[in-house]
């Protein structure tokens, strides 16, 4: 049997992807700012998936200053697809929306501000992928509208599953005949935290 490298966390913060300025900024700002953010591989993780599925309609529970929705956006310039992305904190919407400019995307994103649960409950348009990043403990309760509004094949990513306000979550979907999912517990470099929990679904 082949022998694991040498300090895996280090060896693998070698292949963390490459960023353009846009994005290595909103990471400086970030981390000055202790805003929450996916980092390089998971963005780029998202931005494969949108493309590996064709998606071109895409739901995102929690911008913040846009820097996860430039690589969802930037996945779907060549489907000329739709980006919706929900927002409660109407100052980072703006953001977000000075970012999506600046990064070339505006025409392809809708931002709503707003309490995730709230305008999940208004909505009716169906979706190819939703990606869920807001409060931990919204998660379960956001599940029964990502059913309702994701197609049957769809894809549904959650991030920071392993924390502690994401169990409920965790447990509905993994017991649950309507989703076929996998819970990966993974080093992210550049991530916050960049020891945490993913979750991948299929809607059945």
């Amino acid at each position: 049997m082949s022998a694991m490298v040498d300090n895996p966390e280090e060896y693998f913060r070698q292949f963390v992807p490459a960023r353009d300025a846009l994005l290595a900024e909103l990471e400086q700002e970030a981390l000055q700012e202790e805003i929450p953010i996916i980092g390089p591989v998971v963005g780029e993780l998202l931005n494969l998936l949108v493309q590996v599925t064709c998606s071109e309609k895409i739901l995102e529970l929690g911008t913040a200053t846009g820097y996860s929705g430039i690589y969802l956006a930037r996945a779907l310039t060549r489907s000329n697809g739709r980006l919706v992305t929900i927002e409660n904190d109407a100052d980072k919407a703006s953001r977000a929306d000075a970012n999506f400019k600046r990064a070339g995307v505006e025409q392809l994103v809708e931002i709503i501000v707003g309490e995730a649960l709230e305008e999940l409950a208004k909505m009716d348009e169906e979706f190819d992928l939703i990606f869920i990043d807001v409060e931990k403990e919204f998660y379960a309760g956001a599940l029964q509208h990502c059913r309702r509004l994701l197609k049957r094949g769809g894809m549904l990513v959650a991030d920071n599953v392993g924390f502690k306000d994401a169990d409920p979550f965790n447990r509905i979907i993994f017991a649950s005949q309507e989703w076929k999912s996998v819970n990966l517990l993974a080093f992210l470099p550049l991530h916050s935290p960049e020891k945490d929990g993913l979750c991948l679904a299929l809607r059945l």
